[in-house]
């Protein structure tokens, strides 16, 4: 049932002009996000610091340093998975207070930490947390959002997710200078308390739930999703088995060829996030502050082109080529980075590498809403999501390997360039079919 303001006072007003409540429930997922990413790349900057290292007992141990954030993806890719689909059956809202309260739990944990052992639980329980939370967002913006406005609104909330790490970079280098590594996470745990006010106080499953909204709006937003309303009816969507639910994706060969592509990306996205500090640092050469700045460099790439790309989406209507041709000019870039002999012209190339791969990930949720119903939504995110982050928690470690055995970051780089190629090609196949 519709909540709308029936008061004498708003009758008129709201006769005039819609209200803007969907915009506020995107500034929450933004937010929401924003602080998300604030926890998972923190150990980004720890592994360049000696003082972190020391006390668990792993410097210069670079698998074990991998490890920090594999663990993370492994629990994360898991979570994806098997706990998704309990936003289609409790809702996006209740599911993501739950999920907040968890990875705060986790923060509490890691700022206690002694012992690497329980460090690593402490992100283990983080990507639990997290890995639940994330496809909780493209449920909401398929409830609350008509077709036409998806990709700004998925590029809003994403872009959060590059703004987060280009400001956490040089924070937590200064908190972690300055206080010491268990006030950042401190810091992480205050910061956490935001998204769980604000999703409480001003969010709503659906539309109709909200109490904020009024009918020009509601309206605006159910006429432009009438053809889905129509195909979800037809499928009787209302009584799905969890075989129904899955049916539409798991089949479907296009779901897993930008599956395949979002499994690429997230290889190449964290290999880059956990080492590149690292790499800056003890690689090239950088200081310890202008690593802190230079690795905020590639979030900054990827908070242009995705604003750019949420733009380009609703103005096409296409999100293949998009992909393909991010894919394409990443893996060309690192390539050239990875071998380039000036440090400078590798930072800024290894930077836009990472900030053109990730600015089709607009792009990927955004067809993935096309593709599939919306009873589905958050088992089919959770599924894409789960699996990429998953097998993306071999890049860290894997990363670490080439060090170890090589003495170098080269092979490790030159290897991500070869999982760029892949996720052109396979989003090339979608590009042909004009998605």
């Amino acid at each position: 049932m519709s909540h709308l303001d029936t008061s004498s006072s708003g009758v008129a007003e709201a006769a005039e002009r819609p209200t803007k409540t969907r915009f506020v429930l995107l500034a929450c997922l933004f937010i929401g996000i924003f602080i998300a990413y604030l926890d998972r790349v923190n150990v980004s900057v720890l592994a360049a610091n000696d003082t972190f290292l020391t006390e668990m007992g792993i410097k210069g141990m670079p698998v074990q340093i991998g490890m920090m954030m594999s663990v993370f993806l492994a629990a994360y890719g898991v979570s994806n998975v098997v706990l998704s689909p309990i936003g289609d059956y409790l809702g996006p809202r209740k599911a993501m207070l739950l999920c907040i309260l968890l990875w705060n739990v986790s923060l509490l944990i890691g700022g206690l930490a002694t012992v690497f052992t329980t460090f690593l639980v402490s992100r283990v329980i983080l990507g639990i947390g997290e890995g639940t939370y994330y496809p909780l967002q493209s449920l909401f913006v398929k409830n609350w959002f008509p077709t036409q406005e998806r990709g700004r609104a998925n590029a809003t909330w994403i872009i959060g997710q590059s703004l987060s790490p280009a400001i956490a970079m040089p924070l937590f280098t200064y908190v972690i200078g300055a206080f010491g590594w268990r006030e950042s996470f401190h810091l992480c745990f205050v910061l956490g308390l935001i998204p769980l006010f604000i999703l409480w106080r001003y969010t709503a499953d659906t539309p109709r739930d909200h109490k904020r909204i009024n009918k020009l709006e509601l309206d605006h937003i159910e006429s432009g999703q009438v053809a889905e309303r129509q195909k979800d009816a037809a499928a009787g969507s209302d009584k799905l088995s969890l075989f129904d639910r899955i049916k539409p994706f798991v089949f479907s060969y296009r779901f897993w060829l930008l599956a395949l592509w979002y499994i690429c990306l997230q290889f190449m996205y964290w290999g880059l996030v956990s080492w590149l500090p690292v790499y800056l640092k003890t690689a090239r050469g950088f200081s310890w502050t202008e690593m802190g700045w230079l690795a905020s460099l590639p979030f900054v790439f990827g908070i242009l082109f995705k604003a750019v790309t949420g733009w380009l989406i609703d103005r096409i209507g296409r999100n293949a080529p998009i992909l393909c041709g991010s894919m394409l000019v990443s893996g060309i870039c690192l390539y050239v980075g990875a071998t380039a002999p000036d440090k400078y012209v590798a930072a800024v190339l290894l930077s836009l590498a990472t900030g053109v791969c990730s600015m089709g990930t607009p792009a990927a949720w955004t067809l993935l809403q096309s593709l599939v119903p919306g009873k589905s939504m958050s088992t089919a995110g959770g599924t894409m999501n789960g699996i990429a982050n998953g097998l993306s928690a071999l890049s860290p470690a894997l990363i670490g390997l080439f060090v170890a055995m090589t003495g170098g970051y080269t092979g490790g780089l030159i290897c991500l360039a070869v999982v760029a190629g892949v996720a052109t090609v396979s989003s090339g196949v979608l590009a042909a079919q004009r998605y």
